[in-house]
């Protein structure tokens, strides 16, 4: 755990970030859940932080993903507190739909391993509630600011202030296409991750909008956090030249979804690797056979 600005220390995670919210001895919240199995990591950097038996105000959420969700409905319901998202994420907290489906078409490390990846996400029906749009509970002083794209709710949190940023997988600090810059974690600003990104269109508008706040910290749910006059610069940058990928399936349409989730959907990209892999086993199933063939053969001359 490491304080990244006045107030705000970040908690580094197996796959993704959660950060803790408020100053020792005052009100608190906690952002995001991580994966399953990392409450008791969580919880130990809580105490450390804010003592024994602290208990945030509330959980918070940039999104619902699984990799968000994951310690989720234990902490809540350990700490006995409400979950807030924004009104189009409640559908994928309460069960009443599935995410719109990760695409491993889109190219990159990531998006390979992402036919792993479910489509739900861990719900918690009966503390979800829709996140305000003006006051933030034990947040005075931030914005919540809607930037969807990568998720149909997906939000951020600015700190007008000190310029922090708390963004999410609106964009990320680490490049997760390339398997050795996300194992270094080399410090970059890339794009949100593409294997989830169900609105391209509205993904560079988000960039496009957190750019124009001119950041100075950049807590992201990926990747190690920046500061500096570097953030606002290669944000920027990022949002000038936003990498759209050049096929997938969410690249020319976007899925539709509302209130209660998903409306409809693209079909799926065409995916070569079902059919190489299925050539691969009938393959390796042939050499397997002939080698078997051999060897009784053999045995039968000898």
């Amino acid at each position: 755990m490491r304080e990244i600005a006045r107030g705000v220390a970040w908690v580094p995670g197996t796959i993704s970030n959660v950060y803790l919210v408020g100053e020792p001895g005052g009100r608190w919240v906690l952002i995001d859940a991580e994966m399953p199995g990392q409450a008791g990591r969580i919880l130990r950097a809580v105490e450390e932080r804010f003592g024994k038996e602290a208990r945030p105000e509330a959980i918070l959420l940039t999104h619902a993903h699984f990799d968000h969700t994951g310690s989720l409905r234990e902490l809540a319901e350990l700490w006995d507190v409400p979950v807030y998202a924004h009104r189009l994420e409640l559908p994928y907290l309460t069960g009443r739909s599935k995410y719109p489906p990760p695409d491993p078409t889109v190219g990159g490390f990531m998006a390979q391993m992402s036919r792993l990846y479910p489509s739900w996400t861990f719900t918690v029906p009966d503390r979800a509630r829709e996140m305000p749009e003006g006051d933030l509970p034990g947040m005075p002083g931030w914005e919540r600011f809607f930037t969807p794209g990568h998720s149909p709710g997906h939000v951020a949190f600015f700190r007008r202030e000190d310029r922090t940023l708390i963004a999410g997988d609106a964009f990320i600090t680490v490049n997760m296409d390339n398997p050795v810059n996300l194992v270094t974690r080399k410090q970059e600003i890339c794009r949100p991750p593409n294997y989830y990104t169900c609105d391209w269109d509205k993904a560079r508008e988000s960039v496009q909008w957190l750019a124009a706040q001119h950041p100075e910290v950049a807590a992201t749910g990926h990747g190690i956090p920046m500061s500096g006059p570097e953030v606002a610069e290669k944000l920027r940058a990022l949002a000038e030249h936003f990498p759209v990928p050049v096929h997938g399936r969410y690249v020319d349409e976007p899925a539709r979804t509302d209130e209660n989730g998903i409306v409809s959907l693209p079909p799926p990209a065409p995916d070569p690797l079902p059919r190489v892999a299925a050539g691969i086993a009938i393959g390796a199933a042939a050499g397997l056979a002939i080698a078997a063939a051999a060897r009784r053969r053999g045995g039968e001359q000898g």
